[in-house]
């Protein structure tokens, strides 16, 4: 499996190795001796990326602090090569080399972006700027996946850098990241069902996985009464062919309460 993850990566990379190339050296140029390293998670770490639906997962550390004008520098950069991205675009976040190791958490962050934010960003840019700083809990998800599969682009090795997240505060952030899923169903069912498999993983068996490895182990591991639920999630995760939940609804929804009860028992997760 690792030998085979690494040659996806490596033709995952292939692919935009232009774009990173000239992400490097821009982050180079503009953060000078303040920056500490680049580093690759998500998808294009795992096995998984696809260009329709998966986007460019990073991290960079730096030394200390980055004045206002270096961020809007920064941002600039960024936005610019955005645009030569996959459809999903960048996802970064700026960290202090000071948090990672040893990891704080809930855990601060200099500055971020996804395509979420493009639209804030390109007409209140002092005000994304002053605002887009404090802390975020899915940031112990992202340093476990570096940890663990992780990709230096650039600068000190990830042992270097980052420790180990401890089980309470990786589990903590994933589960933050799905505690709503009885609300988010119907509108992300893809997301949500991965999502699922995938915690529950991490807290039955201590498995580190991607949304597609996650719902492989669902299948295996997961009542038949939800196999296609999972089969589907996957089928559009993988290929774009839409699942269809029409006369499912109330499957999907009893398989969100199935998997949130399985999840607390299995992993010590009080009830809320």
């Amino acid at each position: 499996m690792k030998e085979c993850e690494d040659n996806k990566r490596n033709e995952i990379l292939a692919g935009y190795d232009e774009l990173l190339q000239s992400f490097i050296e821009k982050s180079c140029t503009i953060l000078g001796n303040n920056l500490t390293g680049i580093y690759l998670h998500g998808s294009a770490v795992m096995g998984c990326f696809l260009s329709g639906v998966s986007d460019i997962d990073l991290i960079v550390v730096v030394k200390r602090e980055i004045p206002d004008a270096i961020k809007r520098q920064y941002l600039e950069m960024v936005v610019s090569l955005n645009e030569k991205a996959p459809s999903k675009g960048i996802e970064l976040s700026v960290v202090a080399e000071s948090v990672c190791r040893p990891f704080i958490y809930p855990t601060p962050f200099e500055l971020h972006f996804s395509i979420a934010h493009l639209e804030w960003y390109r007409s209140e840019p002092e005000g994304y700027i002053a605002k887009m700083k404090g802390t975020d809990k899915d940031l112990a998800a992202h340093f476990t996946i570096i940890y663990h599969r992780g990709k230096t682009l650039y600068g000190k090795e990830i042992a270097e850098v980052f420790s180990e997240v401890s089980r309470e505060d990786y589990f903590d952030s994933i589960w933050n990241d799905i505690k709503d899923a009885k609300e988010d169903i119907m509108a992300q069912p893809v997301y949500v069902i991965l999502n699922l498999c995938r915690v529950l993983a991490y807290g039955r068996d201590s498995l580190v996985l991607s949304k597609k490895e996650g719902g492989e182990w669902g299948l295996a591991n997961v009542s038949a009464k939800y196999t296609g639920l999972i089969s589907g999630a996957l089928a559009e995760y993988q290929s774009g062919v839409p699942m269809q939940l029409d006369g499912h609804g109330q499957l999907a929804e009893e398989y969100t309460g199935y998997m949130l009860e399985r999840i607390q028992e299995d992993a010590g997760k009080p009830s809320d």
